[in-house]
């Protein structure tokens, strides 16, 4: 890879910090009014911020295993978390970016979560040492802590037990430190991948960050107060299930600050990381990647976790790039439309020197990250099959303004982001819009067909094109 005065450069190492459930606004420097994340507004300072990218699925197994293969879950066919005694496919079988950069020379680690191919572990992928989350519990164990708490299910409590470092979180950013240092050891480029189970739900956050957020002050969602009138009846029902119809704001809050401690305790964590690679004196030619598998609702829509819905509260996710020897203009916008999971694997193929297979449905980024103008997609789109409470068919296409979900079963939604970025009000059937909604079903129906989506059929295609839903 030459730089710009044509010398070659050594290749990047890469450091891919993969949270669960961050949402794209609970970052400071994307504007949230309360919550300090100090550490990622600095990768967002020295790097490249992609203000539009979406998840390919807003569910954590699919998109892990999107963003592992390259490509969209109707072609790795992992379609959903578990719950209905669908299996999870062995997808061996597919191209992966991590073997790629194996083959290509490269060095893998992963520290945290994984969940992806049926139980094949990162071994099976190409990664030479892998630390798995699942060893916190029993590290905890033999440390003399105490379990963690789990008396408010759901919602989330205090872990009083334990210091910041104790936490999985710090535990696990421990681990990711001291494998940078014997990655810094080999001679050889290194991809490093931190997979953390936070801030998914339930938040169980030890101090000071379970009380740094005072729940009064924290303001309701943008999207919060929705009847859900005119919505598919399936999100009423969500409430219901979780039985959490008609909880206010107040009730909604402490749940919040609890959610918004464990986003500043894993950005503490993440500035440890990048403190280390400092001290190592191998930040300049490090690509750090901040990003997450989806978003959460956390009371938006008084609705919990992530299902059956398309709102930028779960379809939207942070993305954050630095590079400091080769990005251009740090500090920066990106508003090109990104899918993050395609887009990265094929980018950290490019910028290992490795080929991008054929199989792979993304673009990579390289291009935007030195400099060049994007060749902006005017539009993104999502997946999603159901998970435990049943099967669920949606297809979203969110362009700038505009966001439509197809509900293969219940009445589609329009949203109109400019005037409502909250998407409370469904416009599906407003008479003014039939030409956008002929418009972007017309693209939804492109991109089925491009990625190889099985649902298109011909009765579906017919229903689509021919505006045979109301």
């Amino acid at each position: 890879m030459a730089t710009r005065d044509g010398q070659q450069a050594a290749r990047p190492n890469v450091v891919l910090v993969l949270s669960d459930q961050h949402r794209y606004d609970s970052i400071g420097a994307h504007g949230h009014p309360v919550v300090r994340t100090p550490a990622l507004d600095r990768l967002a300072a020295e790097g490249l911020t992609f203000r539009h990218a979406f998840t390919p699925a807003p569910v954590c197994v699919p998109a892990r295993t999107s963003l592992l293969h390259g490509c969209w879950p109707s072609r790795h066919q992992c379609l959903m978390n578990d719950g209905l005694g669908i299996p999870h496919p062995d997808t061996r079988g597919l191209p992966s970016f991590s073997r790629q950069l194996a083959d290509a020379g490269y060095w893998l680690g992963h520290v945290g979560k994984w969940q992806v191919s049926a139980g094949q572990p990162p071994a099976a992928f190409g990664f030479h040492e892998s630390n798995p989350g699942g060893s916190y519990g029993a590290w905890r164990k033999a440390s003399g802590l105490p379990p963690v708490p789990h008396r408010n299910g759901w919602f989330g409590e205090s872990d009083p037990g334990i210091a910041p470092e104790q936490s999985r979180l710090g535990w696990e950013a421990g681990q990711v430190v001291a494998m940078l240092g014997r990655a810094a050891g080999r001679g050889e480029p290194f991809f490093l991948r931190w997979d953390t189970s936070e801030p998914h739900l339930p938040n169980v956050v030890p101090e000071p960050f379970a009380s740094m957020y005072d729940p009064a002050g924290i303001p309701p969602w943008p999207g919060f107060e929705d009847s859900l009138l005119g919505k598919p009846f399936i999100q009423a029902q969500q409430q219901r299930t979780w039985r959490i119809d008609g909880r206010p704001w107040e009730d909604w809050a402490p749940t919040v600050a609890r959610y918004l401690g464990e986003v500043s305790l894993l950005d503490a964590q993440v500035g440890r990381v990048l403190a280390a690679l400092d001290q190592l004196g191998l930040a300049g030619n490090t690509i750090v990647v901040y990003t997450a598998d989806h978003g959460d609702l956390c009371g938006s829509h008084g609705l919990i976790d992530k299902h059956y819905v398309m709102y930028d509260d779960v379809a939207r996710v942070p993305l954050l790039v630095r590079w400091p020897q080769r990005l251009a203009r740090p500090g920066r916008t990106c508003d090109a439309f990104v899918i993050h999971a395609l887009d990265l694997a094929a980018t950290f193929c490019e910028v290992a020197g490795a080929p991008v297979p054929e199989a792979f449905q993304g673009s990579s980024l390289l291009p935007i990250l030195q400099g060049a103008s994007a060749a902006e997609r005017s539009d993104a789109f999502s997946m999603y099959y159901g998970n435990q409470f049943g099967f669920y068919s949606q297809r979203m296409v969110r362009e700038r303004r505009w966001k439509y979900v197809w509900n293969a079963t219940a009445e589609d939604e329009l949203y109109d982001l400019e005037t409502d970025p909250g998407e409370l009000r469904n416009r599906i059937g407003d008479p003014g819009c039939r030409e956008v909604v002929r418009g972007l079903r017309r693209r939804l129906v492109e991109w089925m067909q491009a990625s190889g989506d099985q649902q298109l059929n011909e009765w579906i295609r017919d229903q689509l094109l021919n505006d045979l839903k109301p």
